[in-house]
């Protein structure tokens, strides 16, 4: 007698079939783990489609040096916890030249310390296939991009040039030099990936839950202040505000939300009233120069 799956456990088991068909298909495939929620999500289920086998693939984290204290704690304790062979790059000599968040132009300081890393890291690596947890809801450019998302010699992404996929069929034939990044959470929602990590009770880092944290308002934004490297203008004092995170990148250019929300279920709670998406508290998607699309053209995941 068939079965009939739930809508979380569609999701998996389509999620699950596009991990083994690249692990299958591609030479040096590497997961991009940043310690986030939908990279948590993403782990999860790749190592469900292995186990007991480890994943037969290495986690990669670019670090701008500009993550959260917690989150960085966090990733290398799933990856320990787990024995997940992690590898951390960062990029040295945009680093050594000084490239900041403060200090240098937010589309240049994404460019150098995102996408250019990125690049350098998967060149470096010789990988030909990289999995990323974004998922179409978050934005315009993700919405449109395929589950195989293929980039040409430069690593650049052509929208106008994308293959189809019909009936979840997956073409993976590439020239010599070219790849994909490939995403397996494409068809989940932000109430998907919660719900999934309630049912899977997966851990997460504590940034995303309600708590009181040092915060500063900017450019319409709360800032929470992780360390003594933020640096404050004129006027401004740290405040304690009760925030959470739904999107985590370089601390100070990610904005918080004021929230109660201190567990999963009132997250779950928060997320069937919202309604904006949670790329909102992302700086770096304000400058049109630093558009999503703009970046994936250049190489970002």
């Amino acid at each position: 007698m068939s079965q009939t799956l739930t809508h979380l456990r569609q999701l998996e088991a389509e999620s699950i079939h596009i991990i083994r068909e690249v692990a299958a298909e591609f030479e040096r495939p590497v997961l991009l783990f940043s310690g986030g929620k939908d990279s948590a999500c993403m782990l999860h289920v790749a190592r469900k489609a292995f186990h007991p086998a480890p994943l037969p693939f290495p986690l990669l984290h670019i670090n701008t040096t500009w993550d959260f204290r917690e989150l960085l704690e966090y990733r290398d304790w799933f990856a320990a916890t787990h024995g997940m062979h992690l590898i951390v790059y960062t990029n040295e000599a945009a680093l050594a030249d000084g490239i900041n968040p403060f200090d240098t132009p937010t589309p240049k300081y994404s460019a150098a310390m995102q996408t250019q890393a990125l690049v350098q890291a998967l060149r470096q690596g010789g990988y030909d296939a990289a999995f990323g947890g974004a998922r179409r809801d978050e934005e315009k450019a993700r919405a449109k991009e395929r589950v195989y998302s293929f980039r040409n010699k430069q690593m650049q992404w052509d929208p106008k040039n994308q293959r189809p996929e019909l009936w979840n069929t997956y073409n993976g034939k590439v020239n010599p030099g070219e790849s994909i990044r490939v995403f397996p959470l494409s068809n989940w929602t932000e109430l998907d990936v919660w719900l999934y990590i309630h049912l899977e009770q997966i851990p997460l880092t504590p940034l995303y839950f309600a708590t009181d944290r040092p915060c500063i308002e900017r450019n319409g934004a709360l800032i929470a202040v992780d360390d003594d490297r933020m640096r404050l203008l004129p006027g401004e004092v740290p405040q304690l505000r009760k925030v959470r995170f739904r999107t985590l990148g370089c601390y100070p250019l990610t904005g918080a939300i004021e929230s109660p929300a201190a567990t999963v279920p009132e997250i779950i709670e928060e997320m069937l009233v919202a309604t904006h998406s949670e790329r909102q508290g992302r700086l770096i998607d304000y400058d049109e120069a630093g558009s999503m699309e703009q970046k994936k053209k250049e190489g970002y995941f």
